[in-house]
Parts: C-alpha cells; structure tokens; sequence
C-alpha cells in the first residue's frame, strides 16, 4: 500500500497540484527569507527604521481579517479560486512593496501582501483535505514543510546578494517568480468542488476578524515599546484579543476542549515556544558567545533541516503510527530542544552541545505541526474544512503575536537592568510553554 502511495503523491493524476501545493508554499517562504535579508536595506534607503516592526505586524494583521473570508469560501466553492486570488493579491503586495519609494507606501504593500497569504494559507489546507485521501495526505504535509527548507538554506545568501547587486527593490520583486510558477501549476485543481454550498460570509465574524487584526497590530507594535504610552496600546491590544478571537475559534480553544479545539491550542502553544526561542537566540549568541551575527543565523539552520526529518518521519515510519503519540513525541522534543536557549547563558557548556541540542526542537516541531495538521482535517465536521483551517491559522497568527510581543515588551524592561537577566526570562519561559503543549497534547482525543 505505501508504494503505491508513494507513486500517486507526484505520478499520479494529481501530481500536478502537488507541485502546485510545493510551489506555493516555496511562494511564502522565499518571501519571507527575502524580505528579513532586504528590510535593513529597505529601510535605509527609505529612511523607514520606524518602520520596520510595522512591515511584520501588519501583513500578520491583514492576514487574520481574509482567513475569516476565505474560510467560507473554500467550503462553499472548492479552495482553488481563493487560492489563486490570494496568490495574485500577494504579487499585486511584492509589487507595490517592491517599487515603493517612501516606506509607508512599502507598509500598504505588505498589507495587500497580507491580503493575498490569509485566503492563500486556509485554502491550501482545504486543497489538501479535498484533493487528497486521508492516507495521502500526511506525505502532503511533508511536501508543504520541504518546501521551507530550500529557502531557509539559500534565500538569505540569494536575496543578499540580489539585493547588494541590483538593489533591494530587486530582492523583493523577485519573489513573483515563484507566484507566478505556483499559479500556473495549481491550474489543474480548478474546479475542486466545494463541499458545502450553503455556506455564506458572516459580516459580524468578518468585524470580529478585523478587530482581531487590529489587536494584532496593536500588541505587535507597542510590544517594541518606540513611544511614549506603549503599554497602554499594548494592554488595549491584547483585552480586545480576549474578547473578539475566540469567537472565531471553536469553543473552548483557549480553554483546552477535548479534540477539534485542542488540536488547534496545541499548535499555537507549541509553535509559540520554538518561535520565542529562534526570535532571541542568534542575538543571545551574538552577545553571550562571542559569535557573529552571521554565525548566530546559521545556528538557526540545524532546526530548519530537522523539522523537514520530523514531518518526514512522522509521515514514513510504522512505529510513530500513532496520531496522538506522535503529538506527544513531538512536543516533547521541543521542551528538550528549547532549553538550548537558556543554556547559551551558561558559559561551561560548549556550543557544540547547544548545536546539537537545537535542532531537536526542529524535530519536535515537524513531527508535531505536520502531524496536528492531519489530525485537523480528520476532527473538523464535515464539509468545514476552511472553517476549520481558519481558525488554526487565526489562532497560530493571534497566539504567536501576542506571545513575542509581551516578551518584546519584558525583555526591553529587563535590559535595562541586566542582558543576561533579560536573556534568562525570555529564553526560560520557552521551554515552560511547550510544556504546556505537552500537556495539552493528552487531550487531543475526542474522548
């Protein structure tokens, strides 16, 4: 049987959309290496350091309000249509971020960029549910994470250097090529059928989401505390996060419901732990290990190239069969491997440790994410596939970004007194939060 899934998954009829899911996921993440590698360029020639958390914040914060849209389109309609629309919203974003000539014209293109990835992300999930047979689809979701892994190695150099080469508007137009490489290839799903032809947009969930997003830019903004009154902003952020998020969730999301609303916390705690590691890490190497800064971005590699292994494995080998356990393996490895963060601070321990430590949260996280993916697909009800794609990729979007910004906000507090103390709670608290995604994994089951 695992032979002949294995030819259907790229010779088969559908090995055509499966290149289209690779390169479209290809799409965001050379997107995302390109932009981190140009934005100090960008931001120099437009004189935009202001800016640049606001570059970040506000393609997140768009992203929240066209999840909610796209959600009952895909169900109504079939994914494909609103996958392509977002993919040419995204190109219509690089375009206007990539010619512009004042940074706030660069912001509305990453929010138009915003735009595009929110309808893009929910209605790749669908695709997959729809297109793909439940015993198919986890190889899927290891072809989704390989396809970060080319960028994680090559984007930055790449971008770099188109950007120090040709200029950085260069390094940002240059990711239409795979848009438009993605497109093309996704042309042979259209006509995906929808599953439930009733479904309509709610105008009161589509305000929720955009109050949502507002928080979202809210707590990502005056968690850089550049201004007089952040706190202020940043409490106003994340109240109104607690008041209008869960209603896009199914119930009982943030309070750990067995099954479909579990399978989604668990995602967002466990991704929040890996995410709030690798955002201090490098810098934590830089200043306590005496390391370069090009240095402190490669250490990142090892937890690019074993979250591929994990997806690989949880998808490939007989004894991780398991759902759940696979869950549980997962998260664990990434409490373990996220203790490499606090670790940097002990100066006895040699980086060859810290080394291999790392990548086991990389690990950890493409066993899990992969796996909680299929297993959001198998909980959702029927026919609600963009429902329920929506709210994982909402909630994964809400939960990171309050998440750093609350420790943006605490480690800008703690410097002032002492960088290994503010190095210590930041880096500390990661391993506590997978933790928690342990536990939570115990409940994925629906009884």
């Amino acid at each position: 049987m695992s032979t002949v899934t294995r030819e259907r998954l790229w010779t088969g009829p559908q090995g055509a959309v499966v290149a289209g899911v690779f390169a479209t996921a290809f799409l965001f993440a050379f997107e995302s290496y390109a932009i981190a590698t140009a934005l100090p360029l960008v931001a120099a020639d437009l004189d935009g350091l202001s800016l640049v958390g606001v570059s970040f914040a506000v393609m997140l914060a768009a992203s929240v309000v066209t999840m909610t849209v796209s959600a009952p389109w895909c169900d109504r309609e079939g994914p494909t249509v609103p996958l392509l629309t977002g993919v040419a919203g995204f190109v219509v974003g690089l375009v206007v971020s990539g010619t512009a000539s004042t940074m706030e014209v660069f912001v509305v293109g990453r929010a138009v960029q915003g735009l595009g990835s929110g309808l893009t992300t929910v209605a790749l999930y669908v695709l997959v549910g729809q297109a793909f047979a439940e015993h198919i689809r986890p190889r899927v979701f290891v072809v989704l994470t390989s396809a970060w892994v080319l960028p994680a190695l090559v984007g930055p150099p790449v971008a770099g250097w188109v950007a120090e080469t040709f200029g950085w508007h260069w390094a940002v137009l240059g990711a239409i090529v795979p848009a438009l490489l993605a497109a093309g290839l996704l042309t042979p799903a259209l006509g995906t059928p929808g599953a439930q032809s009733d479904v309509r947009l709610s105008a009161r969930r589509v305000g929720l989401a955009s109050l949502g997003a507002l928080a979202v830019l809210a707590v990502s903004v005056a968690g850089q505390r550049g201004f007089d009154g952040w706190w202020a902003l940043l409490l106003l952020g994340l109240v109104t996060a607690v008041l209008v998020v869960p209603p896009l969730l199914p119930a009982g999301t943030w309070t750990g419901r067995r099954g479909l609303p579990t399978v989604i916390a668990t995602r967002g705690v466990v991704s929040l732990a890996f995410f709030g590691v690798e955002a201090y890490l490098p810098l934590a190497l830089v200043e306590h290990r005496g390391l370069t800064p090009t240095q402190g971005g490669m250490f990142l590699t090892g937890g690019a190239v074993l979250w591929f292994s994990g997806s690989w494995l949880a998808a490939n080998v007989p004894a991780l069969a398991d759902k759940h356990r696979r869950v549980r393996i997962g998260t664990t490895l990434v409490a373990i491997g996220s203790l490499a963060g606090v670790l940097v601070l002990v100066e006895a321990l040699p980086l060859t440790a810290l080394v291999l430590l790392w990548p086991l949260a990389g690990l950890g996280m493409g066993m899990a994410t992969s796996t909680l993916s299929v297993l959001l697909l198998e909980t959702a009800p029927p026919g609600e596939h963009g429902a329920a794609s929506a709210a994982m990729q909402t909630n994964d979007a809400v939960v990171q970004a309050m998440g750093l910004a609350l420790g943006s906000a605490v480690f800008a507090a703690l410097l002032t007194r002492s960088s290994e103390e503010a190095f210590a709670v930041v880096l500390g608290v990661a391993p506590l939060v997978a933790l928690g995604a342990v536990v939570l994994s115990g409940r994925l089951r629906e009884s």
